[in-house]
């Protein structure tokens, strides 16, 4: 089977039983065609010393884990075709678990106030901010999300990353605001979120819609809503299921932010406080 014909089938692979999303499988096939490109070889005669070599010209742990996912994905693949005898699988990098970024709910509110709801993008942008904070939802969920999608304040993400298909509940105040915003649009399309022309919303001007008014990215507004769950004593298989996140390591990192808050708390009421 030749390269093209190998990647295609990894391709479909990837689209129709992993079901990954169009980007991410976009991400693998750049990673599978640069490594091909830097050891001059084609994919099926590689081994592990030409893979680590690969690897080796990537100091970001997080970049190399991303590559490492890309690899060991294909090289199961072939190995599960019977494509290679070697059946290629590496350690993925450890990680410094740092604190994700985000922003808190009083932050939120006051970018939120800074939107003008006099008109029909006003009332998209506030909408689609609470939307985001409200759910949890990553920006292509929620870019995919239809009207059909929400029913009775629960929203339910067909367009998940992976496998993974998740119910979530709205809050009041997020359902609210996209109810007003719905209603002030006439535009016919089964998308919740468009842009004037009546176009569904692209991720850039997404990105910049919560730029403008909160200085971050949508992504940040996911941690957001993690963030404030743990702070707020949820627990953290809980989390897990509304993130969506396959493996509870993933959300493991939000301990982080629960250990902080059992600190910061103990600090301001213990009796000991300011004793030397």
């Amino acid at each position: 089977m030749s390269k093209s014909n190998l990647l295609t089938a990894f391709e479909e692979y990837l689209s129709v039983t992993k079901a990954l999303d169009t980007l991410t499988i976009s991400s693998y096939l750049s990673d599978l065609t640069q490594l091909e490109e830097k050891t001059q070889k084609t994919l099926t005669k590689l081994d592990t010393t030409d893979v680590l070599g690969f690897l080796a010209g990537f100091d970001n742990k997080r970049t190399l884990n991303r590559k490492l996912s890309s690899i060991n994905a294909f090289f199961t693949f072939c190995h599960k075709q019977d494509f290679t005898h070697e059946k290629i699988k590496i350690p993925m990098a450890k990680v410094p678990k740092n604190l994700p970024k985000y922003v808190s709910n009083e932050e939120i509110l006051d970018g939120l106030n800074l939107i003008d709801r006099s008109n029909l993008m006003g009332l998209r942008d506030y909408a689609l901010i609470l939307f985001l904070y409200a759910s949890g939802c990553r920006i292509s969920e929620a870019l995919s999300a239809q009207r059909a999608d929400i029913v009775e304040g629960w929203l339910k993400i067909r367009f998940a990353k992976s496998e993974k298909e998740r119910v979530v509940p709205l809050a009041p105040v997020a359902t609210q605001a996209l109810e007003r915003y719905l209603s002030e649009q006439s535009m016919s399309s089964p998308y919740l979120w468009l842009n004037y022309r009546g176009e569904q919303l692209s991720r850039i001007s997404a990105y910049k819609i919560v730029k403008k008014y909160l200085g971050v990215s949508p992504h940040v507004l996911r941690h957001s809503f993690a963030s404030s769950l743990i702070i707020g004593g949820a627990d953290l298989r809980v989390v897990q299921e509304l993130l969506g996140h396959a493996s509870l390591e993933t959300t493991q990192i939000y301990t982080h932010i629960q250990k902080q808050n059992l600190a910061d708390t103990m600090n301001s009421y213990h009796p000991l406080k300011g004793v030397s």
